[in-house]
């Protein structure tokens, strides 16, 4: 395993680091660290895309042919790396990262020239429907009906925990077109524009304080919706294997940059509290338990690292991405519960969406507002993409052989 950079990979980087501080303004990054959950509010978020769309950069995955960077893995490695110790605002990923390579795959000529385009210059934003009421991590229990009506199908159902639903144009959805054989053959990989008559999008109500202008889940139905075939990706009946390629792309990201500045703001913290007369940071047990997690996001790192070097060599990341995202998500949230902890009381008074662009003084430091939110919403981490539960079924079968 080479875990050494080129000298034109350090080139790259400081190019990154370069756009970074060029692009990465004072008034996003205020945004940022005030957002409770990664994302900002629609016209931020866009300016920012848009900024990575001129630059290229928007779509680190796609291939030349489509308008993707071109990158190496080294490359594509560095970027992530770079963005995340940046804390760069993510990128929306329901476009660009996750029905944008379905249709690339499965699309008909005439749905890359229609959908790709603006997607990769966030002309447009796409939202997720997978998940319903009875439907999660079983997913192909999915009851939402597709009708076919012979120019067009005929969609009723709903989506639940669907992401930025409220901003979204379009929506790619599983939707049930046949009951027969095994639940998987009856389902299609549908796209839906979102201001078709009949879809309606409710906001879901979280702990982080949400509804408000920067809620981010919602619950969409849809009542006799029409959708024209053109919009039907790969055959019918086989959205399953659609899914099952989109969730490739969705779950194998490298965490350890994220993770490293999280634990660096947890550290801030400690430095910052009192205990008596002297700080959190110097209590044994808190150092101890710091110490615990910086060893186990470098170990997170080095499992990265030797998944890039097996992709720079030609390989696949195949049943690794199960294992970075069961890892990864477990260590978000034991970072974000050692964070909770070292605040201590000022956790209590957490941002809601009427405080985040208000000028009142906030109740103890800055970053306290956004600690509780961040937290509680890091409880979805290991349900989303597939439950950590279902991924180490997918280790235990596709890696122990069992």
């Amino acid at each position: 395993m080479d875990l050494s950079f080129s000298k034109e990979d350090e080139a790259f980087r400081q190019e990154v680091r370069q756009f970074i501080a060029e692009n990465y303004t004072d008034d996003i990054r205020a945004k940022s660290a005030r957002s409770k959950h990664g994302y900002l509010d629609k016209e931020s978020h866009v300016t920012w895309q848009k900024r990575l769309a001129k630059k290229g950069w928007l779509a680190p995955n796609w291939p030349t042919e489509y308008g993707g960077p071109g990158f190496t893995h080294s490359q594509k490695y560095i970027f992530d790396v770079e963005m995340g110790r940046a804390g760069v605002p993510h990128t929306i990923p329901f476009g660009p990262t996750m029905v944008a390579p379905v249709i690339m795959k499965f699309g008909t000529p005439e749905q890359k020239k229609k959908f790709l385009p603006d997607i990769l210059e966030t002309n447009v934003l796409w939202c997720q429907g997978y998940s319903e009421p009875g439907a999660g991590s079983d997913l192909a229990s999915l009851q939402t009906k597709a009708e076919d009506k012979g120019d067009h199908y005929l969609v009723n159902g709903s989506k639940i925990w669907t992401s930025v639903a409220q901003w979204a144009d379009w929506i790619f959805c599983l939707v049930r077109t046949s009951n027969e054989g095994k639940r998987q053959e009856g389902i299609s990989f549908l796209l839906i524009d979102m201001k078709t008559p009949g879809v309606q999008v409710e906001p879901l109500v979280l702990l982080d304080g949400t509804p408000g202008p920067h809620q981010e889940v919602n619950q969409v139905f849809f009542t006799d919706v029409k959708v024209p075939k053109e919009n039907l990706v790969g055959e019918e009946n086989k959205g399953w294997t659609c899914a099952k390629y989109l969730l490739e792309f969705e779950r194998g990201n490298p965490y350890s940059a994220g993770l490293t500045k999280a634990i660096q703001k947890v550290k801030k913290i400690a430095k910052d509290q009192k205990v008596g007369d002297h700080t959190l940071a110097d209590e044994p047990e808190f150092r101890a338990k710091v110490a615990d997690l910086e060893t186990q996001i470098t170990a997170m790192e080095f499992t990265e690292l030797r998944i890039f070097s097996a992709l720079s060599t030609g390989g696949n990341v195949g049943p690794e991405s199960s294992m970075l995202k069961c890892r990864g998500t477990e260590l978000q949230q034991a970072v974000s519960e050692l964070a909770v902890e070292a605040l201590g009381s000022y956790v209590q008074p957490f941002v809601e969406d009427g405080m985040i662009d208000t000028n009142e003084p906030n109740v103890g430091p800055d970053y306290a507002m956004t600690v509780a939110p961040y937290y509680f919403s890091l409880r979805k981490a290991s349900i989303y993409a597939g439950s950590n539960e279902v991924q180490r079924n997918i280790m235990a079968k596709a890696v122990l052989g069992l």
